[in-house]
C-alpha cells in the first residue's frame, strides 16, 4: 500500500539539525545567541553557504529566524536545501525509532522519495 504525505517542516529536533549540517557538509551548528541583522535570537545556528548571518532554529517553537535580506545576503534555495535536509533526517530518525526501515531516493527534479517499510523489510 502507498501513501503519499506532505510535509510542513518545524525545526524542533537538534540531532536531526546536526545530521542535516553534515548531510549538507556545513559547519556543526552552535547553540546560542546569534546577532542577525538588527536583532538576535537564541537557538541552533546554522551557517548556510554564503550567508551573511546564520539561521537559527528555536527548537521550542520550530520556528527559524533569519535575515537573507530578501535574498540579497543568502539566497532561498540555500534555506530550502537545508528544510529539505532536516525533514529527510528527521524522517529517517523518526522510522529507526519504530524499527522501520527506510530507502532514500533522489529525483531528478531535487525532491528526494523516502519509502518506510513498517517492520523493517525494505
Amino acid at each position: 500500500m502507498s501513501h503519499i504525505v506532505s510535509i510542513q517542516t518545524e525545526v524542533r529536533d537538534p540531532v536531526a539539525i546536526r545530521s542535516a549540517c553534515d548531510r549538507l557538509k556545513l559547519p556543526e551548528p552552535v547553540f546560542g545567541k546569534a546577532k542577525l541583522f538588527s536583532s538576535s535570537a537564541t537557538g541552533w545556528a546554522v551557517q548556510l553557504p554564503e550567508w551573511r548571518y546564520p539561521v537559527v532554529a528555536d527548537v521550542n517553537t520550530g520556528k527559524l529566524a533569519y535575515d537573507n535580506y530578501n535574498g540579497r545576503w543568502g539566497e532561498q534555495k540555500q534555506l530550502d536545501r537545508f528544510l529539505q535536509g532536516y525533514a529527510v533526517e528527521k524522517a529517517k530518525i523518526e522510522a529507526r525509532k519504530k524499527g522501520h526501515s527506510i530507502i532514500e531516493q533522489p529525483l531528478e527534479d531535487g525532491s528526494i522519495r523516502l519509502t518506510v517499510s513498517v517492520g523493517g523489510a525494505a
